[in-house]
């Protein structure tokens, strides 16, 4: 059972990592609040790493019931999150700004640091950059004002 606990602590611990990792593309630290959406990402690709996981070391886990409900609970698991990133059940108003706000920080960065040759292409880049700017700080205002309710 030691095994399994490790296990489990292990796909934990990478589950997380996974979430955070999900915030370096921002463009700035300013830019990084709580995302559902991320949230729900990042355990979906923790249930698909578990399945992946047990399957490639199912030779070290004998417990053939514990083996059937992991990969059964995984399974569920990923259907869930993934059901709850698609449909935006539990995203409401402060929710999805605050997942927008490291969305629109991406195309920040990208428009900002890419390596653009073409001048048609460099506008549109700062055209995005501008708009993103723009909507991130009248999604914050908007975030400040509905919170004080």
């Amino acid at each position: 059972m030691k095994m399994y606990a490790r296990f489990a602590a292990m796909i934990a611990t990478s589950t997380l990592v996974m979430f955070g990792l999900m915030y370096l593309s921002a463009y700035s630290l300013d830019h990084v609040l709580f995302s559902q959406t991320r949230a729900y990402m990042a355990l979906y690709m923790g249930a698909a790493m578990l399945i992946v996981m047990l399957a490639f070391m199912l030779h070290m886990y004998r417990n053939t019931r514990l083996n059937i409900a992991l990969f059964t609970g995984a399974g569920l698991l990923f259907v869930a999150s993934l059901w709850l990133v698609r449909s935006q059940a539990t995203v409401e108003d402060v929710a999805w700004m605050k997942a927008m706000i490291p969305h629109h920080s991406i195309a920040i960065l990208t428009s900002e640091r890419a390596d653009l040759s073409d001048p048609r292409v460099r506008e549109l880049a700062e055209q995005i950059i501008t708009s993103q700017r723009e909507e991130i700080a009248r999604m914050k205002a908007l975030i400040a004002e509905l919170e004080q309710r």
